[in-house]
């Protein structure tokens, strides 16, 4: 899971297996292959780093 903020400050963890979509328009939409979408205070190259970081983490194992 990558902690992501949403707007209104409340921090959640998403499962990035889930991510279809990073968009910025200008803030940063999530879009999950579930069909929902929240809106984050991370940029796109933020959330791209926090995938990469996580899909290391879990195949160094």
């Amino acid at each position: 899971m990558i902690e992501v903020t949403k707007l209104n400050g409340v921090k959640v963890l998403v499962n990035p297996d889930l991510l279809e979509l990073v968009e910025e328009t200008p803030d940063t939409v999530l879009s999950f292959t579930t069909g929902r979408k929240i809106i984050v205070k991370e940029s796109r190259q933020e959330v791209k780093n926090l995938v990469k970081s996580y899909r290391k983490d879990i195949f160094a194992d």
